[in-house]
């Protein structure tokens, strides 16, 4: 429990450009993630070169992992309940009318009756019919779908641990000096040796817990796993939203027991994607999850897209700072500390003093 919290930051749009990766640093980033979900391998090895080149700070990647996706649609499309649907390979462009998922041949994996929820249950949709990998579904709830955004199927059609993009980022992020992974969706054990293998032995395995399955299988992977990482985002697409922060307490728990540092990530300041400063809410969770026993603390679209990453970088920071000097048990006096406007009232005096001298000065003149 004394060991200090880390804050990671994700790299993306927000954040990768030389002035804000210089503040996220000072903030006391410890570790830099980017997130293959939402790069193109192409542009890995360049934001990799330019990271480097601007910060000592380690970088981690993060593997896709065997994840549904909607695939490139038109525009940001709304479908409607009773509505049908078509739910076809990537290589197609999607409409209202026609859906791409990647990886491509999940499509034809399909159960006929699984239900399908795109994006958080924007959409939810019945599978009707599968044939030559394609797709038929019913609109039970409708709403609007995205590019790119995250599909969840129940049941659940097998995927690959790792996609043929993930073994090209993996590759290139070696060769770039990355010493960090983070294997998204991991199961089992067999997927931490997977990847190991693929690494090396030198490099860092983070489990990600973030399925149903991962969690049933959570003493068998910390035991080989270097660290694990609860993403509560994908977590809650197979967990009542209701049942998450028991959860994240059960595995930080059993994390904790073994030793093994644990991170916990998604919507720890979601409010500052367009807002200066976070919620009440969103404060007492991140305190929470400290007390909980977190080694560390992810921000993710606060830092990759979000209006205000050095802002959020330095609440964090902050409440990590006060996290440990709450455990002191100090007196209420002490926890109240100075009333938020002091500072102002502070400077407003600082200003008049200024401003009297000069009007001092004016009159001898």
């Amino acid at each position: 429990m004394n060991a200090p919290r880390a804050l990671l930051c994700t790299l993306g749009p927000s954040s990768l450009n030389e002035r804000v990766i210089a503040q996220l640093e000072e903030a006391g980033t410890a570790l830099f993630r980017i997130n293959m979900s939402h790069t193109e391998v192409d542009d890995l090895e360049r934001i990799l070169q330019f990271t480097r080149q601007h910060t000592k700070v380690p970088i981690s990647i993060d593997t896709e992992g065997a994840r549904l996706r909607t695939g490139l649609m038109s525009d940001r499309v709304t479908v409607f309940e009773g509505g049908h649907v078509r739910l076809v390979p990537e290589a197609f462009w999607g409409d209202a009318f026609t859906i791409p998922i990647t990886p491509g041949e999940a499509v034809g994996r399909l159960e006929v009756g699984a239900m399908v929820s795109i994006d958080f249950d924007s959409a939810i949709l019945r599978v009707d019919e599968v044939r030559e990998g394609i797709a038929e579904a019913t609109v039970l709830t409708g709403g609007e779908i995205g590019t790119r955004k995250a599909v969840t199927a129940y049941p659940s059609p097998t995927l690959p641990t790792f996609s043929g993009k993930d073994r090209l980022a993996t590759r290139i992020a070696l060769e770039n000096g990355v010493r960090e992974f983070a294997l998204s969706f991991c199961e089992d054990p067999e997927s931490v040796a997977e990847l190991r293998t693929m690494i090396g032995s030198e490099c860092t395995v983070v489990a990600k817990i973030e399925s149903r399955e991962g969690a049933r299988n959570l003493e068998r992977i910390l035991g080989v796993a270097d660290k694990i990482l609860i993403d509560r985002g994908d977590l809650s697409r197979e967990v009542r939203m209701e049942g998450i922060p028991s959860l994240q307490k059960a595995v930080i728990r059993a994390a904790n027991a073994r030793g093994v540092p644990v991170y916990v990530a998604t919507n720890l300041l979601e409010s500052m994607v367009t807002r200066k400063v976070p919620s009440r809410a969103e404060v007492n969770d991140v305190i929470n999850t400290l007390l909980d026993g977190a080694d560390g603390l992810v921000l993710s679209a606060e830092t990759a897209v979000g209006s205000y990453p050095v802002e959020a970088a330095r609440m964090i920071a902050a409440l990590i700072e006060e996290f440990g000097r709450s455990r002191d048990h100090r007196a209420i006096d002490d926890l109240l500390g100075e009333h938020p406007l002091a500072p102002y009232r502070e400077s407003d005096r600082a200003g008049d003093k200024a401003a009297s001298r000069t009007r001092r000065g004016s009159l001898a003149g």
